[in-house]
Formats: structure tokens, C-alpha cells, sequence
């Protein structure tokens, strides 16, 4: 096993570093590096989420993996936004905690509690853990159907879900607004991944006549999971936290009453407890890396990536830079491709 480390974040280099100190054994060679080594050298673990490590090492590039897919998702849906999700993939497994109860938080505890899912849902069908495989439930004839028949190895989305359950809420420990947002938001994300699961099916039968049809469940494309979570942070709600007569502390959230009902909120909304920041500027708090420095698209219009928006009025400066790329690539007998480089200039704005 083999995995460029400098494309992870820190987390996620200190477990495959592991890996690679003893070879390509597997889950047994993580084992045998010692649970508590490699657990107390990752940061930015929760206490319950490093005792969590120590019992389940061999599962942790999993979750590594799936919080590093759920960061990519993250920074592809709002690469033209003022908030690109940068500060979530500083210093630790998973990122910076945004401190502020945001649109922008929850979307991002969704998609990373929807990656951890995601990803270990696919080791199990792989085969990579231990305690896990194919979803045994969709095994033999279907009653109420005739013709087909549950076969194949369907994705154990169900184990997945419990899984990231277990390990991402294991973060939560404060009882407030922000922990009961925090707690919603991750299991919208579990549930948004469960929702896009899709059956795939194969004909049998004399001449492709598809008399017997043998079907399984198959995860989605992650991107699929993210454009469905992109949809509900545009509609998220905004909520308030509630506190029972006989506790001081809050113990449910219900629709904010500048909403048009008040209620509790849907347990497929994302919901938040603080209106957005507008991260023009840096701010460790709320998760904002501002914007100077990045850059615009130079035109009139108000639009995503334009320098207008990302600029927050400071306007924007040109320059001018060198775009190289392979081209001019042949095939050389035997047996190598040979290619040359070519270069251009290009110009390009960015804000003050």
C-alpha cells in the first residue's frame, strides 16, 4: 500500500507512515505497530475518539480517508466562494472545528460524517476490515417480486452509518446549541448518503431474455452525496435551542421563530444557530482564511468567483504569470511515452 503523503492531511500521513514502517501487511501491520502509538500521535482526536482508535486501528485509514473525501467534496462545491473550506484541512484529521454554528458548519460536519460513512461502507465491501463484508440482509429470492433476486455483494451502508455514528459524534461532548447542531447536522449527512444508495441488477436468461434479473445496492458517486447536501445548505433552517423545564441545559433545538413555523426541525434539514460571517477577512474563530491573496475572475457582474464578490470591496490587482503544461506526447518503442513542454502566458487578477 502505497499513498502519496503529501496529498493527506496530517491525521491521515501519521497512520499511513505507519503503514509503510512495516511493509504492505495490511490491517495486521497497523496492529503491530501498537494501537497506542499510532492513536497518540494523531492530532486533534477527541478523547473518546482516540479510545475509540486504540480499539479499532486497523479501521482508521478508512476514516481517515473518508474525512479527507468529505474535505475534497467541500472545497469542489464552494471553490467560488468566499468560504472555500480551507481552515478544514489544517492540522488535523479533520480540519480546523468551526467555532461558529454556520450554514458553512453544517454543511461541513454533513459531508464529513457522510465521507466517514461512505468510505468505510466501501472498505467493508472490499474487504479491508475485519468485522465487516457484504450486507447480509439482501441475500436469496425476493417474494414480492418475481423474477429476481437479491446476489452480488450489496453494499453494508447500514454498518457504515453506525460506524461514522460511533466515531464522528464521539467529537460532541459539550452539551449547547452548537453540540445539538453539530449532532443534527452529522446525522443529515448519514441519512443523505443512505437516500442516494441505488440497485444495480444483472439479466439472466435464454437468449437475453432477462427472465431472472439478480440485483445488490451499490453506493453512489461521493459527488452525488454532495450536490444533494449543497442543495440543503441553500435551504437550510435556523434553529434555536431548547431548554426542558428540569435541566438547565439545552436539550432540543426547534425552527428559530423568525422562521415561518415553529417547530422541530426536519430530520433531513441542515440547520444552524448563527447567521454567516462574511468571511472577508482572516479569523480563526469562525473558520475564515479571508480572501486576500486568492484569486478572481475579472468581470462586471456579482457572480461566483468573480473578484467583486471574493474582494469584499477591496478590489483586485492584475498579474501576470506562466501556464506550462506536457504536450507534443509520443509513443517511443519500446516502451515509454516521451513529451515535451509547453508554456504560455496568462493573466490573471487577485485580491487585495
Amino acid at each position: 500500500m502505497r499513498l502519496a503523503l503529501r496529498t493527506l492531511n496530517p491525521g491521515l500521513s501519521v497512520i499511513c507512515a505507519g503503514l509503510m514502517l512495516v511493509g504492505d501487511g495490511g490491517p495486521s501491520s497497523v496492529l503491530a505497530l501498537g494501537a497506542n502509538v499510532i492513536c497518540n500521535r494523531m492530532p486533534g482526536l477527541a478523547p473518546r475518539q482516540r479510545a475509540f482508535c486504540r480499539s479499532r486501528p486497523d479501521a482508521m485509514i478508512a476514516i481517515g480517508l473518508g474525512a479527507q473525501l468529505g474535505l475534497e467534496e467541500c472545497r469542489y462545491h464552494f471553490q467560488a466562494s468566499r468560504w472555500n473550506c480551507t481552515a478544514l484541512g489544517q492540522r488535523t484529521l479533520f480540519g480546523q472545528e468551526l467555532k461558529v454554528g454556520s450554514r458553512e458548519t453544517a454543511f461541513s460536519h454533513a459531508v464529513l460524517s457522510a465521507g466517514v460513512a461512505y468510505s468505510v461502507t466501501d472498505a467493508c465491501s472490499r474487504g479491508h476490515l475485519t468485522d465487516c463484508g457484504c450486507d447480509r440482509s439482501r441475500r436469496g429470492n425476493h417474494d414480492r417480486v418475481p423474477g429476481w433476486r437479491w446476489g452480488g455483494c450489496s453494499a453494508d451502508v447500514a454498518h457504515g452509518i453506525t460506524f461514522s455514528g460511533d466515531f464522528v459524534d464521539a467529537r460532541e461532548v459539550r452539551r449547547d446549541a452548537h453540540t445539538l447542531m453539530n449532532l443534527h447536522n452529522n446525522l443529515v449527512g448519514r441519512k443523505v448518503l443512505e437516500k442516494q444508495m441505488r440497485p444495480e441488477c444483472r439479466c439472466h436468461g435464454v437468449s437475453g431474455s432477462c427472465s431472472l434479473r439478480t440485483c445488490w445496492v451499490t453506493l453512489p458517486s461521493f459527488r452525488a452525496v454532495g450536490f444533494a447536501l449543497k442543495a440543503k445548505y441553500q435551504a437550510a433552517v435556523p434553529v434555536e435551542a431548547v431548554r426542558s423545564r428540569r435541566q438547565l441545559r439545552p436539550t432540543f433545538l426547534r425552527v428559530s421563530a423568525a422562521a415561518p413555523a415553529h417547530r422541530k426541525p426536519a430530520d433531513t434539514d441542515l440547520v444552524y444557530v448563527e447567521p454567516s460571517p462574511s468571511y472577508c477577512e482572516e479569523d480563526s474563530a469562525t473558520g475564515s482564511a479571508g480572501t486576500r491573496g486568492r484569486l478572481c475572475n475579472h468581470t462586471a457582474a456579482p457572480q461566483p468567483g468573480s473578484c467583486e464578490l471574493l474582494c469584499c470591496g477591496r478590489g483586485s490587482s492584475p498579474f501576470r504569470y506562466v501556464r506550462r503544461w506536457q504536450c507534443r506526447c509520443r509513443f517511443r518503442w519500446c516502451c515509454h511515452v516521451a513529451c515535451g513542454t509547453c508554456s504560455e502566458g496568462a493573466d490573471a487578477h487577485a485580491c487585495n
